[in-house]
């Protein structure tokens, strides 16, 4: 009898034994499989932020002086990123338009951006990758250096830029990466008559006889091959705060290598509540291949030209949707 309960009750400590190490396993290969999960999100992401700003000033008798005005100005910025196993496919789109009318004067254009960029890349190791980029460029409107809005000095796809790359991305995180291709081409357009026979942009201008006739038209495409880096940075500076900047940099191997062209775009963003923020944006680009007209005199004449840095600043308070 006693030798029956023996055996009863080591059967329960064992069953009891096994029973805890079952769920001591199940319960450590559950929490594996949960960071698992959460580590190796794959399939596609998208999203995006909307940003309307308007901007009005109305002046009645105002013994201070000054016109009445009118601005909007919206941004859009798309994303669609795809991740699986080794191979991560990132996609961007990047929409910006403004105007503003103030006093007399008729509806001018503040701001113009079409950015696309489409990159794929297969880890090689680490947080390195194999990667491949294209990125195109262009405005959707003609620009006009006023107050002369009679004489177009930019239009739609005039100029463009396509540029294809082959090199190694780093993307240690969402929030940071740096590609660099050592294999690049770029390819401006200028897709208007009268500004590529100028040579505006950097392409071959068109050629003339001596009584002034045109022989030959301006050249409407300029390839580039060179280097070529861009990184983006998106950080949260403070609560509500956001910065997302982005650096991009390439010099043509056949022609002055050391003039590197650059396009630095930063975007601030300070959320108010879930629909109003602030937003500042500032652009930096030089190109060497670009001459900027300037009325250094003051006098309306335009008398220097020639490569010099650009710089664009934009501040709005509105509504913003994400999503």
């Amino acid at each position: 009898m006693n030798k029956f309960y023996f055996i009863v009750v080591l059967t329960a400590i064992t069953q009891s034994l096994s029973s805890q190490v079952l769920t001591e396993e199940h319960l450590e290969a559950e929490k594996k499989l949960k960071v698992q999960k959460t580590d190796t999100i794959e399939g596609w992401k998208t999203g995006g932020v909307f940003s309307l700003n308007f901007t009005q000033v109305s002046l009645t008798n105002w013994a201070a002086g000054g016109d009445n005005s009118i601005s909007l100005n919206g941004i859009t910025n798309l994303f669609a990123n795809y991740k699986k196993g080794n191979s991560t496919w990132d996609n961007t789109l990047d929409l910006a338009y403004g105007l503003m009318k103030q006093g007399k004067q008729g509806m001018r254009k503040t701001d113009d951006r079409v950015d696309f960029m489409s990159k794929y890349g297969q880890r090689a190791f680490k947080n390195w990758y194999y990667a491949a980029l294209i990125n195109f460029r262009t405005q959707m409107a003609p620009g006009y250096n006023y107050p002369d809005d009679s004489t177009k000095i930019s239009n739609f796809l005039a100029p463009a830029y396509l540029l294809g790359a082959i090199g190694m991305d780093y993307k240690p995180n969402d929030n940071f990466n740096v590609f660099i291709s050592p294999l690049t081409m770029r390819t401006t357009i200028v897709n208007d008559t009268r500004l590529a026979d100028a040579g505006a942009f950097g392409v071959d201008k068109a050629e003339y006889n001596d009584l002034g006739e045109k022989i030959k038209n301006g050249k409407m495409f300029r390839s580039e091959y060179g280097g070529y880096l861009r990184s983006l940075l998106k950080a949260d500076i403070m609560k509500n705060i956001k910065l997302i900047s982005k650096l991009d940099l390439f010099s043509n191997y056949s022609d002055h290598p050391e003039r590197i062209d650059v396009n630095w775009e930063v975007l601030i963003a300070l959320k108010v509540n879930e629909y109003i923020s602030a937003t500042i944006a500032t652009n930096l680009i030089y190109d060497h291949d670009v001459d900027i007209a300037v009325d250094e005199n003051g006098d309306g004449v335009f008398d220097a030209f020639g490569p010099r840095t650009q710089f664009k600043e934009v501040l709005g308070i509105g509504l913003t949707y994400k999503f």
